[in-house]
């Protein structure tokens, strides 16, 4: 079969339909960006004490010191959790004892918050924290509700991988967005955690899944030159823009229903895109189909004010894929030869990584020192700038070692976290976003590096099988972040480890910079070091390599 970007070359890089493309698939990723990172607002939690009931029978002096104090931060601070037993200090306050001179507060019996607790409202004035108690005894309910966002994410990863590869990148990239939109909206309407829950694990089911399909969408449809920037000034700055909206929205709404009803409505913009937004003609080629992907073609240059020649897909390509356009791919084929296993293990362990770091050093945004609004901000907005070097580097430098190099950085940075003094808290926020500019800077590459490595026919589905494995990493996320209240440095240390270890691991994969996309599993670049074995393929390769002796004979060497 000709090559797709050699038959196709004729509608130039960046005329009309390639911009009207790049920009509303990269502007469908803006509700991405609300949501991804929402939980940082919808589940935060506030200062909080244990209510003293108004018909206790305590004077003002037993009122103020009802709550025992404790160590928080090198500071002695009301406990959040417990307070002096109730009735001893009724008692107390009765016989006209004073706290402090005539009574031992240390002595005293304590007992936890069977009142219920009052909240800071300093911050936030309702969260689904303060809606439903979320504190003490069950403060674990917070990490599972992020966590539990981020299964539904490894649900839809996997699932809409494998969807798209058969019924279509646009249907599912449309399909996942209106799951995300209408789960988003019911939340608003939750009466319970639970049913919270559960609602926000489907919304993770289409929130990164429609991303990672508009990806491949625009990397199918978009030139060799124009992909990179897509990939990287394009989808990943307008998420990072919906991110930016997110701590602006929670400024100046902090009612947490009102706050995801502002962050649903964007959502129903993208409904007009269904009737601009085409199928990826590399999918329909793929699929056999041939006279839809020479439609959406020469409208394309009819968008472009180009004129077409008379035949784009030559005949001789049809029957090539005749004996082909049966076969079928599923999940196996990532593992099916040694090649593609290899390349499949590293991704996975590299993704999953990867996202502990990102979702890690976003998460703990609140943890940080200083405003929880403004830390937020700028953990967006540094995404800007990463996702300029990370392009700047696709552009001019392999793949290898610019994401290599990204993982190093973002790494080290953290492990020196631990070596701050304690007052220079500004220099401890520094490096902590200096930490996720590099590890943001290595998100925005893998995307690129991995879908140039798999070919047309599992191309989604193996950076799917890798979102989806990234998932894990964010499944993981908020227990790093949680291990902060054991020891503050310790999530900086163990993410630090591990994206270290991960860049050392790119290293070995094959190089894809200036190499065309590979269409076949057998047209697959080779891991280094990974002997070619031609009898360990199956018979669908041996069939394909009687039909394409000569792409086999360069992938052989």
């Amino acid at each position: 079969m000709r090559d797709y970007e050699a038959a196709t070359a004729f509608l130039g890089e960046w005329g009309r339909f390639q911009r009207l493309v790049f920009f509303l698939l990269s502007a469908s990723t803006i509700p991405n960006g609300f949501n991804g990172m929402s939980a940082v607002f919808l589940a935060g939690t506030p200062e909080h004490r244990c209510v003293v009931p108004s018909g206790a029978n305590l004077s003002a002096e037993w009122l103020n010191a009802s709550i025992p104090l404790e160590l928080r931060g090198g500071q002695a601070v009301p406990s959040r959790c417990r307070r002096y037993r109730l009735a001893a200090l009724t008692n107390l306050s009765a016989l006209g004892l004073r706290p402090g001179s005539d009574v031992e507060l240390e002595s005293l019996e304590q007992e936890p918050c069977r009142d219920g607790w009052e909240y800071s409202r300093d911050v936030y004035r309702s969260t689904i924290v303060t809606e439903w108690n979320l504190v003490c005894e069950d403060d674990w309910k917070v990490p599972l509700t992020t966590s539990l966002f981020f299964v539904g994410v490894l649900i839809g990863s996997f699932i809409s991988g494998q969807l798209s590869d058969r019924f279509g990148r646009k249907s599912i990239l449309f399909l996942t967005m209106a799951v995300q939109t209408a789960f988003s909206f019911m939340q608003i309407f939750s009466i319970s955690w639970e049913m919270f829950t559960v609602l926000f694990l489907i919304v993770g089911m289409g929130q990164i899944s429609n991303y990672v399909v508009a990806f491949i969408l625009g990397t199918e449809i978009l030139g060799k030159s124009v992909r990179i920037i897509f990939s990287t000034l394009g989808i990943c700055i307008f998420f990072a823009i919906g991110y930016m909206l997110l701590p602006l929205f929670a400024y100046f709404i902090r009612d947490w229903r009102m706050l995801l009803l502002a962050l649903t409505i964007p959502g129903l913009f993208c409904i007009p895109l269904w009737w601009v937004i085409p199928e990826s003609p590399r999918w329909l080629i793929s699929q056999g189909r041939f006279q839809e992907a020479e439609d959406i073609i020469r409208k394309a240059a009819k968008t472009n004010g180009i004129t077409a020649p008379d035949v784009i897909l030559h005949p001789s390509d049809l029957q090539d894929l005749d004996s082909q356009k049966q076969q079928t791919y599923t999940i196996l084929d990532l593992v099916r030869t040694r090649n593609i296993l290899t390349i499949t293990i590293m991704s996975v362990i590299i993704w999953m990584i990867i996202s502990v770091g990102y979702f890690g050093l976003s998460l703990d945004t609140p943890n940080l020192h200083g405003d929880v609004y403004v830390n937020c901000f700028l953990s967006a907005v540094i995404e800007v700038p990463a996702y300029i070097i990370s392009w700047l580097l696709l552009r001019n430098l392999p793949r290898r070692y610019s994401m290599a190099a990204a993982l190093f950085l973002g790494g080290c940075v953290l492990l020196f976290i631990q070596l701050v003094p304690s007052h220079i808290r500004a220099l401890s926020i520094l490096l902590v976003m200096l930490g996720k500019f590099g590890i943001t800077s290595a998100f925005s590459i893998v995307y690129v590096y991995t879908a140039e490595l798999y070919p047309t026919v599992v191309r989604n589905m193996g950076v799917g099988a890798s979102s989806m494995a990234s998932r894990l990493g964010s499944i993981l996320s908020p227990y790093f972040v949680y291990l902060g209240a054991y020891d503050r440095f310790l999530p900086y240390i163990l993410m630090g480890s591990l994206t270290v270890l991960s860049g050392i691991l790119t290293l070995f994969l094959p190089e894809s910079y200036g190499m065309p996309l590979p269409d076949t599993i057998d047209q697959m670049l080779l891991v280094k070091g990974l002997e070619y074995r031609p009898a360990s393929r199956n018979k669908r390769d041996s069939k394909e390599e009687e039909e394409n002796p000569e792409i086999f004979k360069s992938t052989a060497f």
